[in-house]
């Protein structure tokens, strides 16, 4: 079974919606950027549905040439074009009584959009060169690491399609939001990749929890992961250190903005609060500057004592500062 690991309350209550509506016939959409886990969000859905123990069927829109796609998930008959010399089941025909995952769903062409919504629709597809509808009972669940509904207003993604896969949306936050997630998901892949390599190591130091925390995680999940991955495998000592973690070397300023001006000033994002925006910068100066708490805080103009103090507010939040 599908495990997510999180002690985000967000991503609890997210967990919760999602098996909630599993038992459903609803589209589901999930949403996020690339490595939130939207794939594993998908696979908690069927599993805890009733069609569990009938085929779950992914495709990727974007992997696969335009030309092909339509094949791909549709079928065809033999000599529909070109070297059909068989005929050929798509993936719907696969997944029929179970589940279709299909996988950034924002990179389909419109003309294909449309065929979608018909099988959404009807309940049957239309093979290429096919003489009649093959009736098919499949759950759908649509990924995309863009938002569809501005898809919609730029003209690239139809909206009575957007409205059919939009029954259920869960929106998967990023990594850097995710409360106590670094420091919970870091070490459940320490003891996977140290099992895996036959490592002994218990835990990650704390100037190396403190240097996770710090970054921004531009590719999420995916990119820690990675991280974590090499940290394990160079490591020399029985716990991660900092020196073992290798992260994209990022400026504290990235939350900087220069205006006409030539001043500069915080950037807002609708959501975000002033303890948002200030934790954000304290995490990304302590990570520039690599842990070190006294540059850190001579970089931001506080004390040492401010800082350890605004460092013990996050740790009761549940981050490993």
């Amino acid at each position: 079974m599908t495990d997510i690991m999180t002690g985000d309350r967000r991503m609890r209550e997210l967990i919760a919606l999602a098996k909630t509506v599993a038992a459903s016939k609803a589209t589901v959409l999930v949403q996020g950027e690339s490595g939130t886990g939207k794939e594993l969000m998908a696979s908690l859905v069927h599993e805890n549905s009733n069609r569990a123990s009938r085929p779950f069927v992914a495709i990727n829109c974007a992997a696969i040439p335009e030309n092909l796609l339509e094949s791909e998930l549709f079928g065809y008959e033999r000599g529909a074009f070109t070297g059909a010399v068989t005929s050929k089941a798509g993936r719907f025909e696969f997944a029929n009584g179970g589940t279709i995952l299909l996988d950034e769903i924002s990179e389909m062409d419109v003309r294909l959009q449309a065929k979608l919504l018909r099988v959404i629709q009807e309940g049957e597809v239309d093979r290429i060169g096919g003489r009649k509808p093959i009736p098919v009972d499949v759950r759908i669940i649509a990924t995309t690491n863009r938002n569809l509904a501005e898809c919609v207003k730029e003209g690239t993604f139809r909206e009575d399609l957007f409205y059919r896969l939009n029954v259920v949306n869960l929106t998967l936050p990023p990594l850097r939001e995710r409360i106590g997630d670094v420091g919970v998901l870091s070490s459940h892949f320490v003891k996977v990749y140290a099992d895996k390599n036959g490592k002994t190591i218990s835990g990650i130091a704390p100037e190396a929890a403190s240097l996770l925390d710090a970054h921004n995680w531009p590719g999420n999940i995916r990119e820690l992961e990675n991280v974590v991955e090499r940290a394990v495998i160079t490591a020399q000592e029985t716990t991660i250190q900092a020196r073992d973690i290798v992260l994209e070397r990022r400026s504290p300023i990235n939350l900087i903005a220069a205006v006409d001006d030539g001043q500069e000033k915080i950037t807002w994002e609708p959501g975000r609060t002033l303890d948002d925006i200030e934790r954000g910068v304290i995490l990304e100066a302590l990570n520039y500057h690599q842990g070190n708490r006294t540059h850190t805080a001579k970089a931001l103009g506080i004390s040492i004592r401010t800082l350890r103090n605004k460092l013990a507010d996050y740790r009761r939040l549940g981050m490993n500062v």
